[in-house]
């Protein structure tokens, strides 16, 4: 890499030449201003106030206005001669607990780099003694015309230096936080905290930037003339918090579904046991119909067995002369006809003889009773 200052360390006594090399750079896609309507090209020309004439790079320096305007002329040998210390040294003032920088006050940010063989010795001394102490060091160098405040910490086995603002550019948050007065609960904080271990620690090399390669995606497409238009799907910014528990819940259950993990709400509630509770199916259990129900119920459960003849019998001439009914029915409008009168002579005689036969097995069947009884032989009383 190539350095962009040389000097060196001063550690107390010690001198430790260093180079100064960038440890940072800038992927950002830079645009060129261009005229719409033909496409061409919009420069920019340093132009004296005087003559009215372009001046080229060589011949632009430095200069102060003050408050009538006129300007101070300042070269880079006047700024060479200043008395500074710093001017060719990076110079150690005191060290302190890396907690205590602040990072706003955080800016660029360089490699120091050993800057020949004889600095390989007071450079790992440096180093070593950073990383036991676990401290980090204040020191004041000079860059690009101007005294600027670090902090060179260690990085790896590389010395880095963190370019700082000084204490008097960090701007006092007045009138930022809230007019109003809020009162935080201790739910709240809980579920707080709950989002911030669900959401978890993030592998810092794995994040990059999105619209960078979006853009790069874009001018590939477009210099190929094959770019189609698409509408970019934005999911609607959220309103007003209404309700900051249920918010809060919402996204650690998000969370968690985005990290594969079971949200664990809602388990074991209405017997669920187990995956396959939830898909558990009812049958209904009907119940025994009672002798005679389904038939008059019409819903076709088959009727008790008769208990004896006679019912029987009976049953069967009210379904015969049902049937004699029924074809009488069927015939024509103009009258019975002969057939029909016969039909219902034939079912009504039918029906007597059945009555009869069952009253004749009835009576057999009372009187072969008596006989078994009469045959039946007395005991002997013994005397």
């Amino acid at each position: 890499m190539r350095s962009i200052w040389n000097g060196a360390i001063s550690f107390g006594l010690v001198s430790i030449p260093i180079k100064l090399v960038n440890a940072t750079e800038s992927h950002s896609i830079s645009f060129r201003q261009i005229h719409v309507n033909d496409g061409g090209r919009v420069r920019y020309r340093k132009v004296c106030e005087l003559d009215g004439e372009e001046v080229p790079s060589a011949e632009i320096g430095k200069g102060y206005e003050e408050a009538d305007g006129s300007i101070v002329p300042i070269t880079d040998e006047d700024l060479a001669q200043l008395p500074l210390a710093t001017a060719k040294t990076i110079e150690i003032m005191s060290f302190v607990p890396a907690e205590e920088i602040d990072p706003l006050q955080m800016d660029a940010a360089y490699y120091l780099a050993a800057n020949g063989a004889t600095a390989a010795k007071p450079y790992t001394l440096l180093r070593e003694a950073l990383k036991r102490s676990r401290k980090v060091a204040i020191a004041k160098y000079a860059l690009r015309g101007r005294e600027r405040l670090g902090m060179l910490r260690v990085v790896d086995d590389v010395i880095a230096m963190h370019g700082l603002l000084w204490p008097d550019e960090i701007r006092a948050p007045e009138g930022v936080a809230p007019d109003a007065d809020v009162t935080v609960r201790d739910a709240e904080l809980d579920l707080a905290d709950a989002l911030m271990a669900t959401l978890g620690e993030v592998e810092m090399a794995s994040l990059h930037d999105d619209y960078r390669e979006a853009v790069e995606a874009l001018i590939v497409a477009k210099s190929g003339g094959a770019f189609e238009p698409t509408e970019a799907v934005v999911e609607p910014a959220g309103g007003q918090v209404i309700d900051l528990m249920a918010a809060l819940e919402r996204s650690v259950r998000a969370a968690k579904a985005s990290r594969g993990e079971a949200d664990g709400e809602g388990e074991g509630e209405a017997g669920g046991e187990g995956e396959g509770a939830a898909e558990a199916e009812v049958t209904p259990i009907r119940r025994k119909a009672r002798a005679g129900a389904g038939t008059r119920a019409g819903t076709g459960a088959a009727a008790p067995k008769a208990v004896g003849g006679k019912k029987s019998t009976a049953a069967s001439a009210k379904k015969t002369a049902a049937s004699a009914a029924t074809k009488k029915k069927t015939t024509t409008a103009g009258g019975k006809s002969a057939t029909g009168k016969s039909t219902s002579r034939t079912a009504k005689t039918t029906a007597k003889s059945m009555a009869k036969t069952a009253a004749a097995k009835k009576t057999g069947s009372g009187a072969a009773a008596s006989a078994k009884k009469t045959a039946a032989p007395r005991k002997r009383t013994s005397a």
